[in-house]
Parts: structure tokens; sequence; C-alpha cells
């Protein structure tokens, strides 16, 4: 059973940055693709970001160029760190984990002021 807890969320001016932890525990972390999905009010969860445990990584066209995430397997912890955020990218983050099962944290929310 693996834990995730989603940490950095907050209120931010537009053009600002964030940068969100999640810290995973009760797994062998470095074998699990680690992702970031999001969910804004009214809308589905999506995709945001995602990395192997090889380090390769995937992002939604809507961040990629803003958004970089990375992960530390030595502290078992993935990052996002958010750049030139926007209004529509308020949204609750979540983090997940994925291998042969998957894993979400509670989530952690992001607010963007315009």
């Amino acid at each position: 059973q693996v834990q995730l807890v989603e940490s950095g969320g907050g209120l931010v001016q537009a053009g600002g940055s964030l940068r969100l932890s999640c810290a995973a525990s009760g797994g062998m972390f470095s074998i699990y693709t680690m992702a970031w999905y999001r969910q804004a009010p009214k809308k589905q969860r999506e995709l945001v970001a995602e990395i192997t445990g090889g380090g390769n990584t995937n992002y939604s066209n809507s961040v990629k160029g803003r958004f970089t995430i990375s992960r530390d397997n030595a502290k078992n912890t993935v990052y996002l760190q958010m750049n030139r955020l926007k209004p529509g990218d308020t949204a609750n983050y979540y983090c997940n984990a994925a291998f042969r099962d998957t894993y979400w944290g509670q989530g952690t929310q992001v607010i963007v002021s315009s």
C-alpha cells in the first residue's frame, strides 16, 4: 500500500510560481510512474504531467513549457514546478502513483488570481 501526501498549494497571482511536492511511502518508489492530475470545479480530472521511473516525462499541452515535473528517488518525492500560472490553472492538484496498482493523494488546492 502506497501513501501519497501532497503539499505546496496555495493562492498566487497570475504570472507567479508554485512548487508542489508529493511524498510517497509504503512502496518501491523508483518503479512507479508518478503523475500530477488536476480537477477544477465542475470539470473532469485531467492529467497534468507524468514521469516514469526512468525519468521520461509527458505533459498536457495546456502546461507544456510552463510546468516541470521531477522526482527524487532518494527522497521518495515527486515535484511539480509551476511557472507563469494562469487563472485557468486553478484546481485541486492530485498526486498519482501507478505500477500494477494506482494510488492517489488527498490533493492540494491551487488558486490563481487574476
